[in-house]
């Protein structure tokens, strides 16, 4: 009774496990066959065409591109005072990172072809692939540290007189000011960045520039400004400004006023009739900005 017990349950197992094994192939086979007839319903899509190579004018226009970006972005600091003031590590050699950069710059500059439709070898041009891309991590690293650092290398006299440029470079470019305090003010700038900074020609040329045309634009909006009775050019109220027709001659701003007791010079008989507003004088002994109202005919 007990082997016959045994084998009734030995055998019960056995059924069990095969009906399992038959339900997994029964879902199986719906799976299967359920992914065939979506794969049918789904329309065929085009094969894709293959990629066509890069021909090795098409490649050196890319790295070429690549090459001018990463000078185009170097140059904003090397050429910008103010970014290398806020920035001074971009412009120093001595930090490993920023002289790391300098050399992949030389060499990719070295091996950059003379233009894309030189002839140079696949390796020549290999290698100068491999050049723009250190160019640019190069780059990318020293910026970000050049970032993280700002003037931190710097005494606190030092910054100081970093912060007194920075004010003064504002000044020298503000078309609000004078031409003589922008003069000063650039001068000023040089002078706080001496022995801090040093500034390469074209940004010293930059920076000249930018003061030159403060000033000529300063200069031009004063000139061509509308006159008004008393005064000189428009906005600035000098009295050493001449009027139209009269000659300025040295000695003091303001010319003196003719004596009280002076006989009015008489009107001509025959000209232009007046206008609405006031005739400048047109003689010599009157003074700059001075108005004589003509006196209606007899």
């Amino acid at each position: 009774m007990g082997a016959a017990a045994a084998t009734a349950r030995a055998w019960e197992r056995g059924a069990r496990r095969r009906h399992e094994r038959r339900l997994e192939i029964i879902r199986a086979k719906s799976e299967l066959r359920a992914a065939q007839a979506a794969a049918r319903a789904k329309p065929l899509a085009a094969p894709a065409a293959p990629a066509r190579p890069e021909s090795q004018p098409e490649q050196l226009e890319r790295l070429f591109a690549a090459h001018d970006e990463v000078t185009r972005r170097w140059l904003e600091y090397e050429l910008d005072v103010a970014k290398l003031i806020a920035y001074p590590a971009m412009s120093d050699g001595r930090q490993p990172l920023t002289a790391a950069f300098l050399r992949a710059k030389k060499k990719a500059d070295n091996l950059r072809p003379a233009s894309a439709k030189a002839r140079v070898t696949r390796e020549q041009v290999a290698e100068y692939r491999d050049a723009v891309t250190d160019y640019e991590v190069a780059f990318d690293v020293a910026e970000r540290d050049a970032r993280r650092v700002k003037d931190s290398s710097f005494t606190d006299a030092e910054r100081k007189r970093l912060e007194t440029a920075k004010q003064l470079l504002s000044v020298a470019i503000d078309q609000a000011a004078t031409p003589a305090e922008r003069q000063v003010a650039y001068r000023r700038v040089r002078e706080e960045l001496d022995g801090l900074i040093s500034l390469s020609d074209g940004a010293i040329e930059v920076l000249e520039e930018k003061v030159a045309l403060e000033l000529t634009t300063g200069t031009e909006r004063t000139d061509a400004g509308p006159r008004r009775p008393g005064t000189g050019s428009a906005g600035t109220g000098s009295a050493g400004a001449t009027a139209p027709g009269t000659t300025s001659s040295p000695g003091p701003t303001s010319a003196p006023s003719p004596s009280p007791g002076a006989p009015p010079r008489p009107e001509p008989k025959s000209g232009p009739k007046a206008g609405p507003w006031p005739v400048p004088a047109r003689s010599t002994n009157t003074a700059p900005g001075r108005v004589i109202r003509p006196k209606p005919h007899a």
